[in-house]
């Protein structure tokens, strides 16, 4: 089962998380469990579609200067693994909020 885990959180540049964070993904890739991760921009575009209608509405969507944005995508054998990892990276990172999204195909 493939997840897409995405996280926006307080921003932290110290040494301490940049180590953390580097062995929790080392971790993941040894296991084969981390196909692929990144930042994000905290902007980015709503798009939406109604009525024949589209729209886009520009971001930041959050005080930039004091968020950071991620993403991870897992393969993992069940949706209880991915809550976990999710447990674990916000464990590294400390506060924040994020959205588990499974992936099919």
């Amino acid at each position: 089962m493939r997840f897409l885990l995405t996280s926006v959180s307080e921003k932290r540049t110290d040494e301490a998380l940049h180590i953390e964070m580097g062995k929790f993904i080392q971790e993941l890739t040894q296991a084969g469990v981390l196909i692929a991760t990144g930042g994000m921009e905290l902007g980015g575009s709503v798009l939406k579609s109604a009525g024949g209608e589209f729209s886009v509405i520009d971001g930041p969507f959050a005080e930039a200067k004091e968020m950071a944005g991620g993403f991870a995508l897992i393969e993992v054998g069940s949706r209880e693994e991915a809550l976990e990892l999710s447990r674990r990276f916000f464990a590294v990172i400390g506060d924040g909020e994020g959205r588990m999204q499974q992936i099919y195909g």
